[in-house]
């Protein structure tokens, strides 16, 4: 009795913990959506737009996943319907992130190494016609994984009520080796383009001038910690692996993985979104700033 006391506490403090980091996480970004529409000058900046696509995606991925994970922990079961309503949208928002840190590698890469022609290539309309992209190369894997999942179930499948995970929508083993290899796929890609982005401007960083070199180092920095989100948002990738492996030896051992999976490498990559431009881009810290204490002593100028 004494021992499942315990482990009940546990969870509800576990929970309590991501609810308090989701809260304040979502608060921040929440803040940084709000700076950024405030301001007109950010609404015409391609860095900007991604940034802010990038806090609406993070902050409806961080919504979604902390409802699943607290029924998780709660041992909550849910329609079938709407888990696999969930899990498809969660799966295309995985993707979106990561493919939107690459196109802000390649705007730093064509603003430092292509200066010239940055005004005529990251225009607004430009910037929204490649949101459009991502989100239509994200979908990709979870259609084909949806449309073979819905030719494989009964109809009697979606009258059940199950614990929702992404393996909900595996009908087949050879599922996860084609999955796996769309994730490597992208994954192969999006390295591939933020080695190219760094080498070139690490490049452009040796040949400049000073003024010019502190620019470029800045841009190189920036592309630093793309790379870092990036390869956190990818190692999530291969998390359903792990977690599928242990669900059929311990429930109570799958529930704690996923638990581990969502800090380190949910949590963990979209608190850098802040730091990368929320705080290191003086102009947008100044006008976060003020909007945070209102306009008090702080004018800026953009």
């Amino acid at each position: 009795m004494v021992c499942v006391i315990y482990c009940y506490r546990v969870n509800i403090n576990s929970c309590l913990n991501v609810i308090v980091m989701n809260a304040i996480f979502i608060t921040i970004i929440c803040l940084l959506i709000f700076t950024f529409f405030k301001k007109d000058t950010f609404k015409y900046k391609t860095r900007y737009i991604f940034f802010a696509h990038t806090l609406l995606t993070d902050c409806l991925f961080l919504i979604m996943t902390n409802n699943l994970l607290l029924l998780t922990y709660f041992k909550v079961t849910m329609p079938a319907v709407a888990c696999v309503v969930f899990c498809v949208l969660m799966s295309e928002l995985t993707f979106v992130t990561p493919l939107t840190l690459t196109a802000m590698s390649l705007e730093r890469y064509v603003a430092i190494c292509m200066p010239l022609r940055h005004g005529e290539l990251s225009t607004r309309r430009r910037s929204i016609h490649c949101i459009f992209l991502i989100h239509s190369i994200s979908a990709i894997q979870p259609m084909i994984t949806v449309s073979i999942f819905f030719a494989s179930v009964p109809l009697s499948f979606y009258e059940q009520h199950k614990l929702c995970s992404a393996e909900i929508l595996i009908a087949h083993n050879w599922q996860r080796h084609l999955r796996s290899a769309i994730n490597q796929l992208y994954f192969l890609i999006m390295v591939i383009t933020i080695v190219f982005t760094y080498v070139k401007i690490m490049a452009v960083a040796k040949e400049a001038s000073s003024d010019r070199k502190k620019y470029s180092s800045k841009g190189r920095t920036t592309v630093i910690l793309h790379a870092v989100q990036l390869f956190l948002c990818l190692i999530q990738l291969w998390c359903p692996f792990t977690e599928a492996a242990i669900l059929p030896i311990d429930l109570q051992l799958y529930i704690d993985v996923r638990f581990f999976d969502y800090i380190v490498f949910i949590l963990a990559p979209r608190c850098l979104s802040p730091l990368v431009y929320g705080l290191r881009d003086e102009t947008f810290f100044l006008a976060l700033r003020h909007y945070v204490f209102c306009g008090w002593n702080y004018r800026i100028t953009l």
